[in-house]
């Protein structure tokens, strides 16, 4: 899998300057960059579920100290993607077939509300630049180029939920949606279907609704996109892995 980490370290550091305001610029800049990073590894599946977070390793990759590495651990806790073990580091947080069930149910249904709730209010320039992403996934999809295309599809997903206008439903989604991103990652390489080309017809589907402000329309279809994406991703969990001996 594609990954934003090196294999060799290349330490992060903030450019020199003057003045308190430009180094706290940096500063945020820099924990954003090691975020984005550390995210982007676990999210695809470069450490296993259930697994220590291997501190030392990463604090080589990424060519910083531990201390920037655990504030931005703490931030993937937050997100759902990881678990802080008191004293012991962290480890990957394991979702159950019964965890992922229920998260993508709720999933499903902030979606489909956020489409139909953005069909009444979405403007022309909001639905070009999600066009754009469109084209740039389906871009990322012809290369093969799963890191690419996950990257350009959230940011569809999020453009239409943000389009909504609703804070309450922004925040709701931002709390679950963090908790599956992993999940829903791996759902793509799913081998009982071609799940991957499934999405890419779903979203034009989606695009297609969206342009027209066909907000039941939407509704139903981003609904079942996520029922599909659950599917695939239990799919994904209960098939065997490379290398595992089959299941008799």
């Amino acid at each position: 899998m594609k990954s934003t980490i090196p294999d060799t370290g290349v330490p992060i550091t903030p450019l020199a300057g003057n003045g308190g305001r430009q180094e706290n610029r940096h500063e945020a800049s820099l924990h954003g960059e090691i975020l984005l990073r550390l995210r982007d590894y676990v999210v695809e599946g470069n450490i296993p579920e259930g697994a220590r977070v291997p501190e030392r390793q990463l604090c080589e990759m990424l060519g910083i100290s531990r201390t920037p590495l655990r504030e931005a651990l703490k931030v993937l806790a937050a997100e759902g993607l990881i678990e802080l073990l008191p004293n012991r580091g962290a480890r990957v947080r394991q979702l159950s077939q019964r965890d992922i069930e229920e998260l993508f149910d709720v999933m499903a249904g902030l979606e489909s509300l956020a489409g139909r709730l953005a069909c009444e209010a979405i403007t022309d320039v909001e639905i070009t630049a999600i066009e754009q992403l469109h084209y740039e996934m389906y871009g990322h999809y012809l290369h093969r180029d799963m890191h690419g295309y996950f990257q350009a599809n959230q940011r569809i997903h999020e453009s239409i939920v943000a389009a909504a206008r609703n804070e309450t439903l922004k925040i709701a989604y931002a709390n679950f949606a963090g908790r599956i991103r992993r999940v829903r990652y791996s759902a793509n390489f799913a081998r009982k279907r071609q799940r991957w080309a499934e999405a890419m017809r779903e979203h034009e589907a989606i695009l297609d609704a969206l342009r027209r402000r066909a907000g039941s329309e939407l509704s139903d279809i981003l609904f079942q996109h996520l029922r599909n994406k659950r599917t695939a991703a239990i799919e994904h969990l209960t098939e065997p892995q490379e290398g595992a001996p089959a299941s008799p």
